[in-house]
């Protein structure tokens, strides 16, 4: 007669087997019901590429403006740098995702930061201490360029005029009427279905005149 122990062994054996099969089942169903989800592709962008006339983007960000009367993101490039006061009335009406900060030095190259704002014009007037908060957090390779983050960080202190663009959501009549408003250069509109989040801006500077390419960086750095 086969032992007590063998029984219980092969008890334990299907039992085992039995958890194995139903764990299987619910890897295969989790599977099929909840796969795993794709990483976002990020092709969207809003800006001149390098090396890119001015005179095409400009052609292409008019283009932009027709199509289905959706609500789309847009960047708004300025013909000058502006303070955030001047953001607020500049885009009266408008929904402003971002403000697009760079302290103009001549032939000194400084950082472009972009800072959220999603609570309207309160936020665009406290978006150069954000701008600040991001500069500090920056490493510089070298002194010369901790330096240059320095003068920039006083000078958003001191209230600047350094916006360069913002980032709006509107309607395409209503991003046309955006583009004629004074000191705007360009209003260049994504498609309707780009996601927050999930697009490249690249600003096209006020000192970029003929071709998108960056400018010198051997002047000196003033001491604020």
């Amino acid at each position: 007669m086969p032992s007590r122990s063998s029984g219980v062994d092969k008890r334990q054996q299907f039992i085992a087997s039995g958890v194995i099969a139903v764990l299987v089942v619910i890897v295969l169903c989790a599977g099929i019901l909840g796969p795993p989800r794709e990483a976002a592709i990020t092709t969207d962008r809003l800006g001149p590429e390098h090396g890119e006339t001015v005179a095409n983007y400009l052609d292409r960000a008019r283009n932009s403006l027709s199509g289905a009367d959706e609500p789309r993101f847009a960047l708004v490039s300025l013909t000058t740098e502006i303070t955030p006061a001047a953001a607020v009335a500049l885009a009266a009406g408008m929904r402003v995702a971002g403000v697009i900060f760079h302290v103009p030095i001549p032939r000194v190259q400084t950082s472009i930061i972009t800072v959220n704002t999603p609570d309207g014009a309160e936020a665009i007037l406290r978006s150069p201490g954000n701008a600040i908060a991001q500069l500090s957090l920056v490493r510089a390779p070298n002194e010369r360029q901790q330096r240059i983050n320095s003068v920039s960080a006083a000078r958003l202190y001191e209230g600047c005029a350094c916006i360069v663009g913002l980032t709006v959501r509107a309607n395409p009549a209503a991003l046309t009427d955006l583009s004629h408003r004074d000191g705007v250069r360009a209003v260049e509109a994504l498609p309707p279905d780009a996601v927050a989040g999930r697009f490249a801006v690249v600003p096209l500077l006020p000192e970029y005149t003929d071709l998108v390419v960056a400018g010198p960086d051997d002047g000196d750095v003033p001491v604020s």
